[in-house]
C-alpha cells in the first residue's frame, strides 16, 4: 500500500524535472542560435525528450517564454529583499547598483534579456509579464528613494518614480557595455554608482 501512495508523488517529481530539464534546454537553445532561430524540435532533441512528451509539457515556444518570465520573478526575488531591508537608504541603493549590476552583466542574461526583449514587444502577454516584473522592482527603488528624500540624504526634489526608472535602465545600459565591451562589471561599477549618487544625493 505504501508504494502506491508514493507513486503519484513519484510522478509529480519526475514530471517536475522533466519540465525543468526542458525549460533548462530552451535557455540553452536560445542562447546558442536565438529565440527564432530555436524550433520546439531543437528544444526536445536537446532535452532528450520526444516532441509529443515536450507538447505534453508546454503547448509551444510561446508558452516556454511564459514560464521563462516566471522564473525571471524568481530572479528578481533576493533584489526586492535587498530593496526591503531597514538600512539608511543610500546603503541600501549602494549595495543594490552593485549586486544587481553584477547579475545583469552575466553575459547569458544579457543575450537573454536581448532575445526576450524584442519577443515581448511583439507579443502583448509576455510583454505584460516582463513589464510587471520591471514594474515591482521599480516600485521597490521607489521606496528606498522615497525614504532618502524623507530622510535629508537625497535630493528634496527627486521624483522618487521616474529617479528608480532612470537607475535601472542606466544599470541595464552599463550591463550591456560590459558584455558587448568585453569590460569588468567590477572596472564601471564605481563610476556607475558616483553617477547615480551625483544625481540622487542632496547637496
Amino acid at each position: 500500500m505504501q508504494n502506491l501512495a508514493e507513486t503519484p508523488g513519484k510522478r509529480a517529481k519526475a514530471a517536475a524535472q522533466k519540465r525543468a530539464k526542458i525549460l533548462e534546454s530552451a535557455l540553452i537553445c536560445f542562447l546558442e542560435n536565438g529565440y527564432h532561430q530555436t524550433g520546439v524540435r531543437d528544444i526536445a532533441k536537446r532535452a532528450g525528450v520526444s516532441l509529443g512528451n515536450l507538447y505534453n509539457h508546454f503547448p509551444g515556444k510561446h508558452d516556454v517564454l511564459v514560464e521563462i518570465a516566471a522564473m525571471e520573478r524568481a530572479d528578481l526575488e533576493p533584489y526586492l529583499k535587498m530593496l526591503a531591508k531597514p538600512a539608511s537608504a543610500p546603503t541600501v541603493l549602494e549595495k543594490f547598483i552593485k549586486a544587481y549590476a553584477t547579475y545583469l552583466a552575466a553575459p547569458e542574461t544579457v543575450i537573454l534579456t536581448i532575445e526576450i526583449s524584442s519577443e515581448a514587444i511583439r507579443k502583448p502577454d509576455i510583454g505584460e509579464l516582463f513589464v510587471s516584473n520591471r514594474e515591482e522592482l521599480v516600485s521597490a527603488l521607489t521606496t528606498v528613494i522615497q525614504r532618502g528624500v524623507a530622510d535629508g540624504a537625497f535630493r528634496k526634489d527627486l521624483d522618487p518614480n521616474e529617479a528608480s526608472q532612470l537607475i535601472i535602465e542606466l544599470i541595464d545600459a552599463s550591463a550591456y557595455r560590459s558584455v558587448l565591451s568585453e569590460i569588468s562589471m567590477r572596472k564601471i561599477h564605481g563610476g556607475l554608482k558616483d553617477f547615480i549618487f551625483a544625481a540622487v544625493k542632496a547637496a
